[in-house]
């Protein structure tokens, strides 16, 4: 096997690890290892702008495996390394990448930085972790970002770095609304204090009476925080959450969003019953998760229901890891907003404007990917652009 070889099965793996890839193959191995000569762990992020079919798991791990075994027995050649920086210009779309054999690591960004990546040390060695918080609950220091397009290969002698492309970061806006961890740091701000500062925004955006404040838990707990503590009405948790269903919205089938948000929630009572609620949620998606969820405070007795979203209309697709593929699965991409206060129920619905989600996260808007909201792509889409219906 040439590098080629090796090259074009690692450029062919990197494709397979999305919200997407996981209902399509449900027995998908993330991370693999490709044992035989070589042993080598392999991890990756992201999606292949133009996601077409999934080439076969089982095929990649022999492949890799064969490569790596018959590359490792060639002398002068460094495995995982070389195979890596041999593999980058093949790669396409948004991913983060790791490989590890018993002497290193080898972690690796795409140029535009969309996922985060972050490197820390423990013990002497050294960690790669999507998310800070990660080195936090194993107790290992964080070092510094991976940057946009960068390889590090990290060993017992120290790291090394080797910038394969010229970066453009352009991190995702959508991990500080919804996807990352709020006890995560992200270019250098805690996840937590921007959705705080969301919600702070959305107080000053729009001036409600109301008795009570309530979070759609999790992410929505602290732009409820913000816009409780702007706003000066009392806050309150009267959704409690069960902390054994995960996230539904990135169930990629509508039946399992609806029964994972009834044993997800349950509404308490005696917070919501006769109150005019302010309900605050990060997003609104699909609408059919918000729907629900309205549904169960008007049964505990709301007399009015506000819903505030902490981030502007999610009007466009997303091509780069997550299963919202279809335009027309958007609700904010069919309906207006009064459409959409009629579809799901309540008394009326308020985004949070984008400059004021801007202002919130305090980062220049060049360096982030708003395509969520604003529908400009930095990574090419490929055929995919034609699907897109520009929406005022």
């Amino acid at each position: 096997f040439k590098f080629k070889k090796i090259a074009s099965i690692l450029a062919s793996s990197v494709m397979l690890t999305s919200t997407v890839a996981l209902a399509a193959a449900a027995n998908y191995p993330a991370p693999f290892v490709a044992g035989g000569v070589a042993d080598v762990a392999v991890v990756h992020g992201g999606m292949k702008a133009q996601y077409t079919d999934l080439v076969a798991v089982s095929d990649i791990t022999s492949n890799l495996q064969a490569a790596l075994a018959s590359q490792t027995a060639t002398p002068g050649t460094s495995i995982p390394g070389t195979v890596v920086g041999e593999a980058y210009p093949l790669f396409t779309g948004v991913f983060c990448l790791l490989l590890m054999d018993k002497s290193k690591i080898v972690a690796v960004r795409d140029s535009f930085g969309i996922r985060p990546l972050s490197l820390g040390r423990l013990n002497g060695g050294f960690v790669v972790a999507s998310e800070t918080c990660a080195l936090d609950i194993i107790g290992a220091e964080f070092i510094r970002d991976i940057k946009p397009g960068e390889m590090v290969v990290l060993h017992e002698k120290g790291i090394k770095s080797f910038q394969l492309e010229k970066g453009q970061e352009r991190l995702d806006v959508f991990e500080f609304v919804y996807f990352a961890r709020p006890d995560s740091i992200l270019m250098g701000r805690s996840v937590d204090q921007v959705r705080q500062d969301m919600g702070v925004q959305l107080a000053k955006e729009f001036k409600l009476k109301a008795d009570v404040v309530v979070p759609i838990p999790d992410s929505g707990i602290p732009a409820a925080l913000g816009f409780s503590r702007e706003s000066g009405i009392p806050f309150y948790p009267g959704l409690i959450k069960n902390r054994y269903i995960h996230r539904t919205f990135i169930m990629p089938e509508q039946h399992a969003r609806n029964q994972g948000v009834k044993l997800k929630l349950n509404p308490l009572k005696h917070i919501i019953e006769g109150k005019i609620v302010i309900l605050i949620d990060d997003s609104i998606v699909r609408g059919t998760t918000s729907k629900q969820i309205i549904d169960m405070i008007k049964s505990a007795g709301a007399k009015k229901i506000y819903f505030l979203i902490a981030s502007p209309p999610y009007k466009y697709p997303d091509f780069y890891g997550v299963d919202t593929p279809k335009q027309t699965d958007l609700i904010a991409a069919r309906m207006s907003v009064k459409e959409i206060e009629k579809e799901i129920g309540v008394d009326s619905l308020h985004y949070l404007s984008y400059a004021g989600l801007l202002k919130a996260i305090g980062i220049s808007e060049d360096l982030l990917c708003t395509s969520c909201f604003t529908g400009n792509y930095p990574v090419d889409i490929g055929e995919r652009v034609k699907e897109i219906k520009r929406i005022d």
